[in-house]
């Protein structure tokens, strides 16, 4: 089975947050399993800035998981590279499905069409860019998008690849042609875990870690602080992303006289990203929208509980007894903070964490999508023999 990867950024590339994850750990997952051969077209872009580039030792990067990564170099915007649009023709031509990721992106409309030509099926994950929220923007512009995309695809020949169900109805409803078939993302479980102390010197660590958006409702998070009113109380930030929302968060601190109990650290990875875990009592997600919303199952897998927003596809982690599930105001989330019962919190980040290991770990979620590829690829054989 010969599958290309067609994503605008791709690892080490984790500015751009959670999918930069998901996409990686699938095709590690993917490329494990007997007879696939995988190749990822991308561009290097590591930030919004132009002279922030992913470093390539060689085109292709050969990975050490056992795949090559073609990384084209971007001359503006997020994600343009004349050169990816060249390479789209050879490599999808190669392949016997194609996995695109993202919607509003220069690769995008190429690679429909490129697929509709050479009549290869497309199987696409757009990471939750097609659900909708007040403060969604440029709403007439995506949706010529979306048209012109919707014209592109074949019935039956494009698989909308989703991680829940609401993202399931929103993505199907803006583009009738596609199937969707839900999988949800997984997450790399450490195996051990360095030994925590709960709740230091009587202190409640709160966590936000991840991309800095409008979208993740991070300013009823600051507001939820300051109706607690508790010294005892903490907020640690962890991200990078939006400039002008960032410096929004950091006014809005300023102005809520929470000096002392938030602080912003910025961007992390690996052993400083399990640092920032490993030092938290409760991870928040106050989101307005998300189709998966990574950091949660993250911070479940490190024993950290959580409280999600409605916003998230979470409701699970209520019956799972590893945290709560809210409405994203103020008055919720401080409501909710106030009222978990901290003597179960080391408990509640066990049976969190139990639950991950058991149900998105990535050799299951890889398998689960490499039965997808395999379905479609017979449907084709079926079809044209």
């Amino acid at each position: 089975m010969k599958v290309v990867h067609v994503v605008p950024t791709f690892y080490p590339a984790t500015y751009w947050g959670g999918p930069i994850y998901s996409v990686y750990g699938l095709c590690n997952a993917l490329v494990k399993i007997p007879g696939v051969s995988l190749k990822v077209l991308t561009t290097d872009a590591a930030s919004h800035s132009r002279s922030d580039s992913v470093h390539v030792s060689g085109f292709p990067m050969h990975y050490p998981e056992g795949y090559e990564v073609y990384f084209c170099h971007r001359l503006w915007g997020a994600s343009f590279s004349p050169s990816m649009l060249l390479k789209l023709w050879p490599m999808i031509r190669w392949a016997d499905v194609v996995h695109l990721t993202a919607m509003y992106s220069p690769p995008t409309i190429p690679t429909l069409l490129i697929c509709r030509l050479l009549g290869k099926p497309v199987v696409w994950s757009p990471r939750g860019a097609l659900q909708r929220w007040d403060g969604s923007t440029k709403p007439l512009v995506k949706g010529v998008w979306e048209r012109i995309c919707n014209t592109l695809i074949k019935p039956g020949r494009c698989f909308f690849h989703v991680t829940s169900e609401v993202e399931a109805t929103a993505s199907v409803e803006r583009m009738p042609k596609a199937i969707a078939k839900l999988i949800p993302n997984g997450v790399d479980v450490p195996e051990g875990l360095p030994d925590k102390t709960w709740l230091p010197d009587g202190k409640l660590r709160l966590l936000y870690i991840g991309r800095i958006h409008p979208k993740k409702g991070i300013e009823n998070l600051l507001q939820a602080i300051k109706i607690l009113d508790d010294e005892s109380t903490t907020l640690a930030i962890y991200g990078s992303g939006d400039d002008v929302y960032t410096h929004s968060l950091h006014q809005l601190v300023c102005k809520l006289g929470l000096e002392q109990s938030v602080k912003f650290y910025g961007h992390v990875v690996g052993k400083e990203k399990m640092k920032a875990f490993m030092q938290a009592d409760l991870c928040v997600v106050p989101s307005f929208t998300e189709n998966f919303g990574m950091v949660i199952a993250e911070a479940l897998v490190h024993g950290v509980p959580v409280i999600a927003s409605k916003g998230t596809p979470w409701q699970e982690i209520e019956s799972r007894g590893c945290g709560l599930w809210i409405e994203n105001t103020p008055g919720t989330i401080a409501e909710a903070i106030c009222n978990l019962d901290r003597d179960l919190l080391s408990v509640m980040g066990f049976q969190g964490r139990s639950w991950i290991k058991n149900e998105f770990t990535w050799p299951v979620i890889g398998r689960q999508l490499y039965n997808l590829y395999e379905s479609i690829i017979k449907e084709d054989h079926n079809v044209f023999k």
